[in-house]
């Protein structure tokens, strides 16, 4: 059985060819994404034993999303199928000062409507070491809000790890919705993730000395957030952020920090030409769970996730198809971007 487990929705991404906008498009490239989707592909090519959990329709596009997922090393056996459709998202890539644009065509999918009796929840998280969820997954739908609880309820039973994304997406609910199913499914968490704006959405706790949109970011203003959420919630043990400082839609400064009761822990600053930032937060994620899952320590820990995001903008696609080789040579300082001979 997997070793890692993540739980979310898996989309079809269509979006113009290369920088244009949609006004432009008169064909779209289609790729899979979705946040704890891009986690699991990105812990496999870690080396991780990862499973991803969904629900697809039993149709050619449902088939076309598995046989992706599988083909980068994922286990697709816990996905159920049935319902009408897969979610759809369209990406305008931003370039320069003109941030990207995503459209949803979600509701109604596979996910959204699912119920409990599609996962076989003691089943599936046999001799399961960790869970991965992000706040996406219970805005999908009231639905998968108590499927999620109900993962987690279990998941704390079998002594499993579980980490949460916050993933605030005002696209889906409202700051009030997701405040307070949030605070009730955070109380299972023991490494909580975040970036600069989502402590502030779902939580009101905001960072001092920061202005996200002047790229302006303090991280003694996040350490004190920290510190508020793991007083909030007793049962965190680790708290990430990253620190995207953007100075455009093609360039951002990107560092985080990573603490716990005792320490606070803060990474290298890489300023990053940008490819596509969709998933960036999630490449840092699969990259905090394996540094914390291997027992690398916390400074190694998040040298590790933020070097892997970093890769993971000169990527296109959801997916950060990089290996731990690479994601150590840039994290031990060669950044030079030569070419391998």
């Amino acid at each position: 059985m997997a070793k890692i487990i993540t739980l979310g929705e898996i989309m079809m991404r269509l979006q113009p060819v290369g920088y244009k906008r949609f006004m432009q498009a008169d064909s779209f490239e289609i790729v899979f994404g979705g946040g704890e989707a891009n986690v699991a592909v990105s812990l496999a090519q870690f080396g991780e034993d990862v499973a991803y959990v969904t629900k697809l329709p039993q149709n050619a596009l449902g088939d076309k999303c598995i046989k992706e997922l599988r083909s980068w090393g994922v286990d697709t056996t816990n996905i159920a199928r049935g319902g009408d459709r897969i979610g759809i998202y369209f990406c305008e890539k931003g370039c320069s000062q003109r941030g990207s644009n995503v459209i949803y065509d979600r509701a109604g999918s596979s996910i959204a409507m699912a119920n409990k009796k599609d996962f076989d929840i003691d089943k599936i998280l046999q001799g399961v070491e960790w869970l991965h969820w992000t706040g996406i997954t219970p805005a999908i739908s009231d639905n998968m809000a108590d499927i999620t609880e109900e993962f987690l309820k279990a998941a704390k039973k079998k002594n499993i790890t579980v980490s949460c994304d916050l993933n605030y997406r005002k696209k889906l609910w409202t700051k009030e919705k997701a405040n307070k199913v949030m605070s009730k499914l955070v109380k299972y968490v023991d490494v909580l993730i975040s970036n600069e704006e989502d402590c502030k959405d779902v939580f009101g706790i905001e960072a001092e000395n920061t202005d996200i949109n002047a790229g302006v970011i303090s991280s003694s203003g996040y350490e004190s957030i920290g510190k508020q959420l793991m007083q909030k919630f007793k049962n965190i043990k680790y708290v990430a952020f990253t620190l995207r400082e953007s100075i455009s839609a093609s360039r951002n400064g990107w560092s985080a920090i990573l603490m716990d009761a005792k320490e606070v822990y803060k990474s290298k600053k890489y300023m990053i030409d940008i490819v596509d930032r969709v998933g960036g937060g999630d490449s840092f994620g699969a990259g905090l769970i394996y540094g914390l899952h291997n027992n690398l320590g916390g400074q190694k820990t998040i040298e590790f996730a933020v070097a892997a995001s970093c890769l993971k903008h000169t990527v296109e696609g959801d997916f950060n198809i990089v290996s731990t080789d690479e994601v150590n040579k840039l994290a031990g300082g060669d950044g030079s971007g030569r070419v391998q001979r």
